[in-house]
């Protein structure tokens, strides 16, 4: 029995080190500027996290102190938790399935389109409350300031590699046929209705394509990027907390079968 609550006590002991990736990612998505903007993931992610680390925790005491209720209770709620994981990985994955971006003549960065993106994920940046705060909150960033300093021709800017917030947000959609002056500052065209991005376009640095469908598909782009690493973090945790549980369960099942073979050899001496 002492030896199997060892092997048990071990066990947790990966299991609390496991929460540790959930807990990251989920850190590492808050600190992304644009999910700091839409606060969708991150949350679930870091509590889920913490769960398995409170759960996985009183396993370990539980082996230690060879306490076996609170063994049932962790194999219990380990199990509800890892069912939650997988419920949030195949979520994730769903979710971010599609959102490529396009490929446009002459150009080194891609262009987005917000009808490309799931269902799901638009209607996050969908009612104008929602993307009024958003807005605001992408506003307030140094991102598409960046650009002027970096890129002062026309063709340079061209051949640089946008993220697809600073392709969405921080100039018009390329087939509007905007005169670049620089990154963030475009000369309209005569005709500029081939989309109603073109419209929205303006040169105020506070506004520039803020109000673009462009800069709602681009922000989902960059965290649809983001989400599948994260998601790719927590499959890895998964599979690796299956196998944790799956050997505790078995070292649980002959501490037990050692215990009653004991009180058996007991009873009948």
């Amino acid at each position: 029995m002492a030896l199997s609550n060892n092997v048990i006590g071990a066990i947790n002991f990966v299991a609390v080190l496991l929460s540790i990736p959930v807990i990251g990612a989920g850190i590492w998505l808050a600190s992304e500027p644009d999910n700091s903007c839409i606060k969708i993931l991150q949350w679930p992610v870091i509590i889920l996290g913490i769960l398995i680390l409170v759960v996985a925790l009183a396993g370990f005491v539980g082996a230690f102190w060879r306490i076996p209720w609170l063994l049932i209770g962790y194999l219990v709620a380990m199990l509800g938790l890892i069912i939650l994981l997988a419920c949030l990985v195949v979520f994730v994955y769903m979710v971010t399935a599609r959102g490529s971006g396009h490929i446009e003549p002459s150009r080194a960065y891609l262009e987005y389109r917000l009808d490309d993106f799931s269902g799901w994920l638009r209607r996050r940046v969908h009612s104008s409350y929602k993307w009024d705060r958003i807005r605001n909150c992408l506003s307030s960033t140094n991102m598409c300031a960046e650009l002027n300093q970096s890129y002062r021709m026309a063709q340079d800017f061209f051949n640089a590699r946008l993220n697809p917030i600073q392709s969405g947000c921080c100039k018009p959609p390329t087939q509007c046929g905007y005169t670049f002056v620089n990154p963030t500052y475009w000369i309209s065209p005569i005709n500029n209705a081939a989309d109603m991005d073109c419209l929205a376009w303006n040169n105020d640095q506070t506004q520039l394509c803020y109000n673009c469908d462009s800069c709602k598909a681009g922000l989902l782009a960059n965290i649809r990027k983001e989400w599948r690493r994260a998601d790719i973090i927590l499959l890895i945790t998964l599979i690796a907390l299956i196998s944790v549980y799956l050997i505790g369960c078995c070292a649980f099942r002959n501490a037990k079968t050692e215990d009653l073979f004991r009180k058996y050899k007991q009873g009948y001496t």
